[in-house]
């Protein structure tokens, strides 16, 4: 079978027949563990009394032999049994040998799972297990495809929508590891209640908490012409711990927009009418206008300059701290000059 992607898998995981040998693999420990939910349940018929037919290994402590007496093992309890070897990263590079044999000639009533980080396509187990087994990828999702995951997530797990620059927002905040990104998704479900959308504002008041809402006062002061008062809440998210990246991570959502009206202004679009365009709320549209206009053209074309400096920054591209990174950013949006 061609290799599926997690997310496609489990849409439809009965189009999908698991085969001798399943192997799922990538750093996603949610899919991983989502994508092994739906194969077990499809393998022991969703059935509670078949789970004593499932048998788990780790992959640092165990031995071939061991593995394959359990395949060989017939059950007493169900028509299948289902052998599964976790973190096998190792135990697959210590006895490929064994599993290639394996595959030639598998049990008829057991399936081996397979749980590791790395597969390589193009080894001969992997080529092997492709003829007549599953393989399901269980990697990170980006850009489109991880807005279609969040998208998917709130209206099958929630019954709720989520605005696009909501789950670009939540991604900001809470990083693209998918097992943090449901736990957001679940705490901003709740907040809303019985609303049936979920908006930046709402992510706004929950991901991240405490730090969320104030590196977002943050952003407002320093847009507001407080820039006083927009390093003083600087200084508190750095010392109660909070990531510099997710702190640039809120700014970068905020200023990208002002950054593209600006672009669309210098174009002949009203300004006003270039800030709604970007996603900016109505009732920020006013705010943002005057900042561009108290800080003037030259510096508000300069804005997706300064943050692109301050991420190259935080990603080691300069000796200075990360702190003052973040500094001479809410200095340089504020249109004064860092030094």
């Amino acid at each position: 079978m061609p290799l599926l992607h997690a997310t496609a898998f489990l849409k439809s995981p009965g189009d999908s027949p698991t085969g001798p040998v399943a192997v799922l693999f990538g750093s996603q420990r949610h899919l991983l563990r989502q994508a092994f939910d739906a194969l077990r349940s499809q393998v022991l018929s969703g059935d509670e009394e078949n789970e004593i037919s499932l048998t788990r290994f780790a992959g640092k402590e165990t031995e071939w032999k061991t593995v394959r007496d359990e395949l060989r093992t017939v059950s007493m309890w169900g028509d299948v049994r289902l052998v599964v070897v976790e973190e096998a990263d190792t135990f697959v590079t210590a006895h490929r040998a064994s599993l290639e044999q394996y595959v030639k000639s598998p049990s008829k009533k057991s399936v081996l799972v397979l749980s590791v980080k790395s597969w390589p396509k193009n080894t001969r187990l992997a080529k092997m297990v492709a003829q007549d087994g599953l393989t399901v990828e269980c990697s990170e999702l980006k850009g489109t495809a991880l807005m279609r995951w969040l998208s998917d997530c709130c209206l099958t797990e929630h019954d709720k929508q989520i605005t696009r620059d909501a789950a670009a927002l939540t991604v900001e905040m809470a990083g693209t590891d998918l097992g943090l990104l449901s736990q957001e998704l679940a705490k901003a479900a709740a907040y809303v209640g019985t609303a049936k959308k979920i908006t930046v504002d709402d992510v706004r008041a929950v991901v991240g908490g405490w730090a969320t809402k104030t590196a977002f006062n943050m952003i407002d002061a320093l847009i507001g012409g407080r820039l006083n008062q927009s390093l003083t809440m600087l200084d508190k998210l750095l010392s109660a711990g909070e990531s510099p990246h997710r702190i640039l991570g809120a700014i970068g959502f905020s200023f990208r927009r002002i950054a593209a009206a600006v672009e669309a202004a210098r174009h002949g679009v009203r300004l006003k009418d270039a800030l709604a365009k970007t996603g900016i709320f109505a009732n920020r549209i006013g705010e943002s206008a005057s900042h561009l206009r108290r800080i003037g053209r030259p510096q508000a074309e300069k804005i997706h300059a300064h943050l692109l400096q301050a991420d190259s920054q935080l990603k080691g591209g300069s000796r200075i701290s990360e702190r003052v990174a973040l500094e001479q950013l809410l200095v340089r949006l504020s249109g004064r000059s860092a030094g």
